[in-house]
């Protein structure tokens, strides 16, 4: 890839306390690429002139990484996608264009049916 304009971010999720991990797990989670705004706000604009450096890897224990990219969909909304032109669904953030991407904050992220949340534990400069 090629040298990443300013104000883009590599952002580390894990997966947060839920049920069947009762303390989280740092074998579930994001790794991704994105513009991000002062205060941590992804930077729609930024992301509209270089869409294609949006990059996402999903991790999971005893799994292939799934290597993806962020994309906005119609009516503003935020997405992961690994089937760039096939028909695979989106996995869609819950409400990631209102969300603050900083070391602690929880984002939650919509698998198949069910809603996971993550934790942020890292957001360097690109």
């Amino acid at each position: 890839m090629s040298e990443l304009p300013q104000g883009f971010h590599r952002v580390r999720m894990e997966l947060a306390r839920e049920k069947d991990f009762p303390e989280g797990s740092r074998e579930f989670g994001y790794t991704f690429v994105l513009p991000l705004k002062e205060g941590g706000k992804i930077d729609p604009d930024m992301w509209h002139k270089h869409r294609d450096m949006c990059r996402v890897v999903k991790f999971r224990p005893d799994e292939k990484d799934e290597v993806g990219h962020l994309l906005r969909r119609p009516g503003g909304s935020w997405a992961f996608r690994y089937d760039v032109n096939g028909t695979d669904d989106d996995e869609p953030g819950y409400r990631f264009g209102d969300e603050n991407f900083v070391v602690g904050e929880y984002i939650s992220v919509k698998e198949d049916d069910d809603m996971h949340t993550f934790r942020i534990i890292s957001v360097e400069p690109a």
